[in-house]
């Protein structure tokens, strides 16, 4: 063999192995893309930015994803907590008329996370050394239910009354396709 020949072997396998890697990392894209969501997240300064988080998936076998929808309260949705999997909440029932049904919320989604609401009273420095109390202020932020009881499920959901602004419920739901 001759040194131009080797070194073509040589390039045809780094090429095949580029290639190869080339193909882990767009299938790797492509999982990534199937079990993540772009949520608002609240940040440190208060300010709230779109930011994909990743959910790995609860079900097995590859045979899911993670879905976005948003919908204003009531939501219409009859939640349960699966027995053979503690701290999994899913969707028993959607009502036919109602506002998760209109936004494509489905029986046997999985809820992975969701907007919930918390009022906190915020004092500025100077009315402390003033000696305020300060004002309630409302923060909605992502709040991921994965192992959560049933009951404090509810309750996060229903805190989205709360909101000042009225906005609709962010749900991350895992679907089985």
């Amino acid at each position: 063999q001759s040194k131009a020949e080797v070194q073509k072997q040589n390039d045809a396998k780094e090429q095949a192995q580029r290639e190869a890697e080339m193909e882990a990392q767009k299938e790797k894209d492509q999982q990534r893309l199937r079990y993540s969501a772009e949520v608002p997240i609240l940040k440190d300064m208060g300010d709230e930015v779109m930011e994909r988080v990743d959910f790995p998936p609860r079900l097995k076998g590859g045979k899911s994803r993670i879905v976005t929808i948003q919908a204003p309260l009531p939501l219409g949705l009859v939640l349960g907590e699966d027995e053979a999997i503690p701290g999994l909440t899913s969707v028993d029932e959607v009502a036919a008329e109602g506002n998760g049904a209109a936004a494509g919320v489905k029986q046997g989604d999985i809820v992975r996370a969701i907007t919930a609401c918390q009022t906190t009273m915020e004092t500025p420095t100077w009315q402390l050394l003033a000696g305020g109390i300060g004002q309630p202020k409302t923060k909605r932020f992502m709040y991921s239910v994965d192992g959560r009881p049933l009951e404090e499920v509810l309750d996060a959901i229903g805190s989205n009354r709360m909101d000042v602004q009225a906005r609709d419920v962010w749900l991350v739901l895992e679907r089985i396709d």
